[in-house]
């Protein structure tokens, strides 16, 4: 029993670890990495093996069973701690910020943009401040705050500027 107390504890000594370190220690694992591997779920694998190993030998009084039981709840926990460390940490896919983002969305003018030619806008998207160049059907001065309407290149807009009451 004291071998599957010591492995419980490994894995929350390891879970307040990561907490405590980030990913310092997924960067140490990187090489193992399957596309499941974490560090939180190792850290389930370690506890649900050595906890409930612990309390099936408690209960059925059989080691190899304890074992059992242990592998196969530290195999579910540890699927589900790496599939929600997964959907925590995100796929980075959605940090991207598009020109197509920007439409619809309030920024200011930088620098003027004149009736025939391009001013410079920035806009913040999720938290992303971003600098285009921006075409306007009226000359518009710097300072003013603009509306996207919609995405000319990559790189540049079409902005209307906001009149506020």
């Amino acid at each position: 029993m004291t071998v599957f107390l010591l492995v419980g504890a490994l894995g929350v000594l390891l879970l307040v670890v990561a907490l405590v370190l980030g990913d310092v220690l997924d960067g140490a694992f990187e090489g193992l990495s399957a596309g499941f591997f974490s560090t939180e779920a190792l850290a389930g694998f370690l506890g649900a093996l050595g906890f409930g190993g612990a309390i099936a030998l408690s209960a059925t009084g059989s080691t190899s069973l304890a074992v059992i039981i242990g592998l196969v709840l530290g195999v579910l926990l540890g699927a589900l701690a790496a599939k929600a460390s997964s959907f925590l940490h995100g796929t980075g896919e959605t940090d991207t910020v598009r020109t197509s983002d920007m439409v619809e969305k309030i920024g200011s003018v930088v620098s003027a943009i004149p009736a025939d030619g391009f001013g410079v806008v920035s806009i913040s998207v999720g938290g992303h401040i971003t600098r285009l160049n921006a075409r306007s059907s009226v000359p518009v001065e710097a300072g003013t705050q603009v509306s996207v309407t919609s995405v000319i290149s990559p790189t540049a807009v079409h902005v209307e500027p906001l009149f506020l009451p």
